[in-house]
């Protein structure tokens, strides 16, 4: 692939990927305030906490995702599409085992879940909400993900993006339809759900016409690091859903609603990071498997991308909690207002966000094996953790738990990428990081001495975000100036 082709790709991955999140938030955020408003704080919770236990599904998968796409990115650059084939055949029939797996599992769950809540929603209801929301993961995995995987090892991410963009607009309008019919969550649920499941199909019949590269399954070919991957995707699963897990083992589907709503609002500003994220990703891998150095566009990369992230983290742990009260301004059966916790969600979402340039170089090298003792620790202290200290400080001690997760796998990702990878000083990576530090402590500081208007509606809301965020891009930029952009410009001089 040349240089120019490469470039586009990214800008249309980068563009059609930030449209998509914008459309995802938009969703989210509505969907959820409806179902909040319209059936109550619990039935939210209950929303959340079943989704979370079906994602537990994706631990069949061993990590096998990220190595199949490992695995594409060579032959595709080489354009041996009968190499391409056979790795697409194999990854279609473990897939379709999964689906057989999760037809099982969500049986057993729709029978152990409800006992398991106990609370005010009835057996039989729970029951069928499970199987609900487990449709369109059926789908996923007995058509779409194989689809998925060769896409975005093509760089073709842009045509997930249109198709789920579509999907949501669409579903988007069907539940504000819904609503005013006094449609019941069961109805609302399943009408979404099959829309939603139309995304693999459209996925699969467009692989099938534009590159007509159908999976042929070859019995003798094996994939060697089938099971490398298997902690980092344990790994991954646990971060999503431990923490929405233990709230409903060991507190209350209330709590469950707060973690979510609060979790949208972070939600949206890491699908500004997976944009800038999913945009690139392909490139590095295509990069390295043609044997190039990646260390200077590397560091420019992660110059931008920490800085988009300091600019949308720091305004955000700013403005989470008045987003929240207006949120939630008419909803009396729960207090949402959690100031600690508000702070602790977003500080371990922003070490996140900061490590993903990293990770994704472990993913594209297959460099799965050589870091599983991190993803490892990470899956431990964030179990352990979070459940020793969700008796005492519920929301918050959830919290706690997953920040240190984060910043223990954040270190080993930094190190390994640098040394291994790239062979790279590590200190060009920690500049960067206590620059972040500092530029996040100057926001957060300047913003509470900020003349701000009451947060008492969205207009006011809006207004105040953006004094904030214009604060944070100020701050952000000056500082990345004064400090990093010297550097650059003589190395490009040399």
């Amino acid at each position: 692939m040349s240089e120019q082709s490469r470039k586009k790709k990214i800008k249309l991955n980068i563009v059609t990927n930030i449209i998509l999140r914008v459309a995802m938030a938009l969703y989210t955020f509505v969907v959820a305030r409806i179902i909040i408003g319209e059936y109550g704080s619990e039935m939210n919770g209950l929303v959340s906490s079943i989704t979370n236990f079906l994602a537990y599904i994706t631990l069949f998968e061993s990590g096998f995702g990220p190595v199949v796409k490992s695995l594409l990115f060579k032959p595709i650059a080489k354009k041996d599409n009968k190499e391409v084939r056979k790795i697409l055949g194999v990854s279609e029939v473990f897939f379709r085992k999964i689906s057989y797996i999760f037809i099982i599992y969500v049986v057993l769950l729709s029978i152990v879940y409800p006992l398991m809540v106990g609370r005010s929603v009835d057996f039989a209801s729970t029951s069928i909400l499970v199987v609900i929301l487990a449709m369109n993961t059926f789908l996923e995995y007995f058509v779409g993900v194989t689809y998925g995987l060769f896409l975005q090892a093509k760089q073709e991410n842009y045509v997930i993006s249109i198709i789920k963009t579509v999907i949501y607009l669409v579903n988007l309008g069907l539940v504000l339809i819904l609503v005013q019919f006094d449609a019941s969550i069961y109805v609302l649920e399943l009408v979404t759900g099959v829309v939603f499941a139309l995304k693999p199909l459209v996925q699969k019949i467009y692989v099938d016409r534009k590159h007509g590269l159908k999976p042929v399954f070859d019995k003798k070919y094996k994939i060697k690091q089938k099971w490398d991957g298997l902690v980092q995707h344990i790994a991954s699963v646990i971060h999503v859903n431990t923490d929405v897990v233990v709230l409903t083992l060991f507190s209350t589907l209330d709590e469950v609603s707060v973690y979510a709503v609060y979790f949208l609002a972070v939600k949206g500003v890491k699908m500004v990071a997976e944009s800038f994220i999913n945009g690139v990703e392909a490139s590095f891998g295509d990069m390295l498997a043609k044997g190039e150095d990646i260390k200077e566009k590397f560091g420019k990369y992660e110059t931008m991308f920490f800085s988009v992230c300091t600019i949308c983290f720091a305004t955000l742990m700013a403005m989470i909690t008045p987003f929240v009260s207006v949120y939630t301004k008419s909803i009396t059966d729960v207090d949402y207002i959690r100031y600690v916790f508000g702070y602790l969600l977003v500080i371990s979402e922003f070490i996140w966000a900061i490590r993903q340039p990293y990770n994704e170089l472990v993913k594209v090298t297959g460099s799965f094996k050589q870091t599983r003792k991190g993803a490892l620790a990470e899956c431990i202290i964030n179990a352990v953790l979070s459940v020793i200290l969700v008796f005492q400080f519920g929301l918050v001690g959830v919290a706690i738990g997953t920040v240190v997760a984060m910043a223990v796998r954040g270190i080993e990702l930094v190190y390994y990428s640098n040394k291994h990878i790239m062979k790279r000083n590590i200190w060009e990576s920690c500049k960067r990081f206590i620059l972040v530090v500092l530029e996040t402590i100057i926001i957060v500081l300047v913003s509470n001495i900020l003349p701000m208007f009451d947060n008492s509606n969205y207009f006011n809301l809006i207004l105040n975000g953006v004094m904030v965020l214009a604060v944070a891009a100020a701050v952000t930029l000056g500082v990345n100036g004064v400090f990093l952009w010297r550097p650059r410009r003589t190395l490009c001089e040399k």
